[in-house]
């Protein structure tokens, strides 16, 4: 009897086909990425919300300057014992954008690049700088600040960003936050510093290696008095709203 059954299809060799040995390749890279990806967002992601509880202890800069000089003076002190002046003061010197922008002040970026210079680093970018990253001048790095900044807008008030920055700042060789310049400078507390002796600190954070708040040259004196009329503009037009009580 003959036989009626339909004869078996053949697979389509193109059906059966394996995967070519680069597309392989190619999936496990991109598998491999995105997990670093998520991975990394992840580890940064708890680091930020770490520091929004509770305190860094250190900073890696610290550290290296302890190393070099055999330790370092860092006193940590909260926003209520710094007097209001000097947190005023430090952002009329250093952002007085700050209760403006969300971490990057885009008009300043674009002013100092036209003038073929830095110095549009805001407040947020330093704290990130500070707290997490490196010191130096690369690509890397301020790439890496520059997506790592707007998260941390994200997570912390405004005043809790001003509070690690006063608090991590470097305002001498290995004199590190307020609490220690106010009494390696004047022998006083942060809670007690005058409008004065506030401007002269805030006027030395740009090379505090190369200017003193206790015997000021004369272009700290100028600073300084810029500064406290500085101070006095952003408390009268609001701008220092974000961060005071």
């Amino acid at each position: 009897m003959a036989d009626t059954s339909k004869p078996r299809k053949r697979r389509s060799r193109k059906a059966v086909a394996k995967p070519k040995p680069l597309r392989r390749i190619t999936r496990a890279v991109r598998r491999v990425v995105l997990w670093s990806v998520a991975g990394v967002g992840g580890f940064v992601l708890v680091w930020t919300l770490l520091y929004a509880l509770i305190n860094p202890p250190t900073t890696a800069y610290m550290v290296s300057e302890g190393r070099r000089l055999g330790g370092v003076q860092h006193e940590w002190v909260p926003m209520d014992r710094i007097a209001p002046v000097m947190a005023r003061a430090a952002v009329a010197a250093e952002d007085a954008n700050f209760c403006l922008h969300w971490g990057l002040d885009v008009n300043a970026i674009r002013s100092a690049m036209e003038r073929g210079r830095g110095g549009a680093s805001t407040i947020s970018q330093q704290v990130v700088k500070n707290v997490y990253l490196w010191h130096g001048r690369s690509w890397a790095r301020k790439s890496i600040e520059a997506l790592w900044t707007p998260v941390t807008e994200v997570f912390w008030s405004k005043r809790r960003i001003l509070e690690i920055y006063l608090n991590v700042a470097e305002f001498d060789a290995g004199v590190f936050g307020v609490q220690a310049a106010a009494q390696h400078y004047f022998g006083v507390d942060a809670a007690n510093l005058t409008a004065t002796q506030a401007a002269r600190l805030a006027a030395i954070l740009p090379a505090p290696k190369e200017r003193s708040a206790s015997n000021p040259g004369q272009f700290t004196r100028n600073r300084a008095a810029q500064i406290i009329s500085g101070a006095e503009t952003i408390a009268a037009d609001g701008r220092a709203d974000c961060f005071q009580r």
